[in-house]
């Protein structure tokens, strides 16, 4: 399992916003090992509220594969025509690989 986590700082009371974006249908949900996608907010302090969008990829290879893959260039090829919203203070992206998991007893 492959996690990309997306940490994206809004002004307060935009995260829903945010998270409307990335539950909207897209090209990512047909990728090949694409597992699931995760929108969490934080409660808002001083006028911010920080979102965090995970990711989650049956594989490195297959996160690589999206990473190059057309729909997500040209995704990103939109974003910087269109430039940033004005709510969004600032992004960052991490990748991080699964070493261990567990799962209640009920959940399997």
């Amino acid at each position: 399992m492959h996690i990309e986590m997306l940490t994206i700082v809004v002004q307060e009371g935009y995260a829903d916003q945010v998270a409307a974006r990335f539950t909207a249908p897209a090209a990512v949900e047909k990728a090949e090992g694409f597992v699931d996608l995760t929108v969490m907010a934080k409660r808002p302090s001083k006028g911010e509220q920080e979102v965090i969008v995970m990711i989650r990829w049956a594989s490195e290879a297959h996160w690589k594969a999206w990473e190059v893959s057309e729909p997500h260039l040209e995704g990103h090829r939109r974003e910087r025509e269109n430039g940033k919203p004005p709510f969004v203070i600032g992004s960052k992206s991490a990748v991080y690989a699964v070493k261990a998991a567990k799962v209640a007893p009920e959940a399997v």
